[in-house]
């Protein structure tokens, strides 16, 4: 085969997978998550259900590919943020990317919330290469800033000595998987700075503050404040 007709059959098939992407997405923001199926996802794009398993082998793997697009989206957003103050402490860099990470939350809330329902890798199963990668890239950025700042500026962190022990054998199994980029302390420190942004974010792209909250800016701000101080910033 010509490598012309390689290169436009590839052309092709890549246009018609934005295609399915842009449906499923579609589908999400107007109707919900129940609403992206195999058939619901064909038709937006017209097409066959049985002809979209051509390119994807069933529900899970379109999930999983549909989910890699918004942590890739996500994390480009924080980058970009991240890069836009290269010259600027570590402190003010985090602060930036963490600012970034809620804009595009709230500019996209059921991308975000279809993350937030989707764990990474399910509990059970091997990790889909794609979403297992993207969903890295975006954990990855908070953590080389947090990392930059634990090589430059050691942070105060907990006496390992006073953890309980199930939480210390976590931590340090944690450490081990970023090739102890953080001791386990020191990931302790992240991982609840991490938490508690994270945590009040999803809260507030579901709505769970609704009932005494009409505007979470400041909360996410006050958020902010604590996580500078936790890191000496």
């Amino acid at each position: 085969m010509a490598a012309g007709t390689s290169s436009r059959r590839e052309r092709l098939r890549q246009a018609t997978l934005d295609e399915i992407h842009a449906a499923a997405r579609k589908l999400l923001v107007e109707q919900g998550s129940t609403a992206v199926t195999i058939n619901a996802v064909a038709r937006q794009v017209g097409m066959s259900g049985p002809a979209l398993y051509h390119y994807y082998a069933g529900h899970d793997e379109l999930v999983g590919a549909v989910t890699a697009d918004f942590f890739r989206e996500l994390a480009a957003a924080m980058e970009h943020a991240r890069d836009a103050h290269t010259d600027a402490p570590v402190g003010e860099r985090i602060l930036a990317t963490c600012r970034a990470m809620r804009a595009w939350a709230i500019a996209h809330p059921a991308e975000f919330g279809w993350i937030f329902a989707s764990p990474i890798t399910p509990p059970n199963r091997e990790p889909d290469s794609a979403r297992h990668q993207a969903g890295q890239r975006f954990e990855q950025v908070l953590l080389d800033l947090t990392v930059e700042l634990w090589t430059t500026r050691p942070f105060p962190v907990p006496d390992p000595a006073g953890l309980p022990t199930s939480l210390r054998e976590q931590l340090t199994a944690y450490s081990a998987t970023i090739d102890g980029r953080l001791p386990p302390e020191a990931a302790h420190v992240f991982l609840s700075c991490w938490t508690k942004l994270y945590g009040l974010l999803c809260m507030e792209v579901l709505h769970q503050l609704d009932f005494a909250y009409s505007d979470l800016a400041p909360v996410f701000e006050e958020c902010l404040r604590d996580l500078a101080v936790t890191l000496g910033l």
